[in-house]
């Protein structure tokens, strides 16, 4: 199993956090800047990362290949058996992707300054709105770490570096979850070196 990864961007870095949890060994073949692998090339005709190989398989959308690596390796499991919970953490899923990765690349890729601290305004006025959900829970609405989690951790782990801060006092309940989902092992080991300079 091969993954081409950004070392920078949030989907590669919510694959490569499931990977880990799921405790796969593949190799990871980081892609930074427009120069792409011939291989990659060659078998995604979106040149989108990440990419995912594994043998004749190959797989292009993130949430495509994690939820892949749940069926593929189910233990631990990172989504709930039951169809009707399934549906609102796929819901869920979605909505962090429409709402915050979004907001995400237009503070990353906007070049309009003002444009951007909206964006940074809107995606800090979103996370403080679900401060009771937080709270509600050790992991997003669940008691277990699931791919919800998965999804929000690269968000949460790039605020500092999007000059975003949270008020300690009204938003500890984001903060404790913070704790928990950076401290855990996974996510320690899915980090790359850019990515980890982004909280020096």
């Amino acid at each position: 199993m091969t993954l081409f990864s950004s070392p920078k961007d949030m989907w590669s870095h919510r694959t490569r956090f499931v990977l880990a949890e799921k405790d796969v060994t593949l190799d990871i073949i980081d892609v930074d800047g427009r120069s792409l692998p011939a291989d990659l090339l060659d078998l995604n005709p979106y040149q989108s990362l990440p990419t995912l190989v594994e043998r004749d398989l190959v797989l292009y959308d993130s949430r495509i290949i994690i939820e892949y690596l749940d069926e593929r390796y189910p233990h631990p499991p990172l989504m709930p058996i039951d169809p009707i919970t399934r549906a609102r953490f796929r819901l869920a899923i979605y909505r962090i992707e429409r709402d915050w990765y979004t907001l995400a690349a237009d503070i990353e890729q906007t070049t309009d300054r003002k444009r951007s601290e909206e964006a940074r305004q809107m995606l800090r006025d979103s996370i403080m709105a679900n401060v009771e959900v937080f709270r509600s829970a050790p992991y997003f609405q669940s008691p277990d770490f699931t791919l919800v989690d998965a999804t929000i951790a690269p968000v949460l782990w790039r605020l500092p570096s999007w000059g975003i801060s949270l008020n300690p006092q009204q938003a500890d309940a984001v903060m404790q979850y913070e704790r928990r989902v950076f401290s855990r092992s996974g996510f320690r080991r899915s980090l790359s070196w850019a990515e980890r300079a982004m909280r020096v």
